[in-house]
């Protein structure tokens, strides 16, 4: 089989990054450095519950924000899945899972369609808006990011759920979970009636 790895370098004005992903991993290989504590704590959840090998070191403007970096991370991600994806051949392309976290409970479902769709459904926004430092609202400008550069479509519903770090960590888990179910190979065909995805 063909190793599905994927090493991306993002430079701009706001943001450096460097990141690798094997998709094909064991949840035990990652290193996440973002200068973010939450963010990188959330990250780990998605190495760890998705199986998959990953690095990132990112610094950035955190000076003025998190903003930067967190949506930058992103758009990386997206893009080492994307390219470690290939053809897609062979590809579960659907994953969805459902973690509780004490209170709150998390629902994501993935399809890697080639076509970049964010459904949102959260109480994150009508609470305090922070974790510690961290911006709630960052949680959907990530996943914002990932989902435009993965092109996928990824719906995000939280039915429950009342404190902001049970319900951002069941999000993450939940989408580590998911997307390992996507990536899965369980074929030899593109999983489309239209031949590409």
């Amino acid at each position: 089989m063909t190793k599905r790895h994927a090493d991306i370098t993002r430079n701009t004005n706001e943001t450096q990054i460097t990141l690798s992903i094997d998709l094909d991993g064991s949840g035990a290989d990652y290193q996440i450095k973002t200068g973010v504590g939450f963010f990188d704590h959330m990250l780990d959840h998605v190495a760890r519950h998705g199986r998959f090998n990953l690095t990132i070191d990112a610094t950035g403007d955190t000076h003025i924000d998190d903003h930067h970096t967190v949506e930058d991370v992103g758009i990386a991600l997206g893009q080492a899945i994307t390219d470690a994806l290939g053809d897609k051949k062979g590809i579960e392309r659907y994953g969805f899972a459902s973690v509780p976290m004490d209170e709150s409970l998390a629902r994501v479902s993935v399809d890697l369609s080639g076509r970049a769709a964010l459904v949102f459904d959260t109480p994150l926004e009508k609470l305090s808006g922070k974790i510690g430092t961290f911006d709630t609202q960052l949680v959907q400008e990530f996943l914002n990011a990932l989902s435009a550069n993965i092109r996928c479509n990824l719906h995000v519903e939280v039915p429950h759920g009342s404190n902001e770090h049970h319900i951002a960590e069941a999000i993450f888990k939940a989408l580590g979970r998911a997307l390992r179910q996507a990536v899965a190979i369980t074929g030899d065909t593109i999983p489309s009636t239209k031949g590409v995805l």
